[in-house]
């Protein structure tokens, strides 16, 4: 994590065993820009419990790595506890991201980036029906250009 830059680079995971290996793929590695807000709760977090000897930012209370079996059972805790609905699981949250970042007006290649997607067809293949559709743009746009003389057209004006 940058602090500074406000970013968080993606260039590692944990695997079995609880040692670092390379991302899933090439595509994997990448730097996340983080808002203002994800930085102050980290900021928090971190003063809360502060990363040790291993430098994570979240540990199990022992201070070692998430197996992917904890994380899952503490993560079904505390879904239970908030009274989530139990198909909200942690890809959830990334469908989340993603759907954000659509519903703001980022482009293909920018959620292919922050996802870590080999492809924009990945991308696409996955959250296209999250994009607006494009037929109220495409009219508007004709109409912009077109549209006094259409106007005219459609209006009688004394006729």
């Amino acid at each position: 994590m940058d602090f500074l830059r406000r970013t968080v680079r993606v260039d590692r995971q944990i695997v079995d065993g609880g040692a670092f290996g390379p991302p899933k793929t090439d595509a994997s590695v990448r730097t996340i820009p983080l808002p203002q807000t994800v930085v102050d709760a980290l900021a928090v977090h971190l003063r809360t419990f502060p990363a040790g000897d291993s430098q994570l930012v979240f540990t199990r209370p022992s201070g070692n790595p998430w197996s992917r079996s904890a994380f899952a059972e503490w993560w079904g805790k505390a879904r239970a506890t908030s009274g989530t609905e139990s198909k909200v699981t942690m890809h959830s949250l990334r469908h989340f991201y993603a759907s954000l970042l659509i519903r703001h007006g980022e482009s293909v290649k920018v959620v292919q980036s922050r996802l870590g997607h080999a492809t924009a067809a990945e991308t696409l293949d996955t959250y296209s029906h999250l994009w607006p559709d494009s037929e109220d743009r495409t009219r508007d746009a004709v109409d912009a250009v077109l549209g006094i003389p259409a106007d005219s057209l459609r209006t009688n004006r004394g006729g």
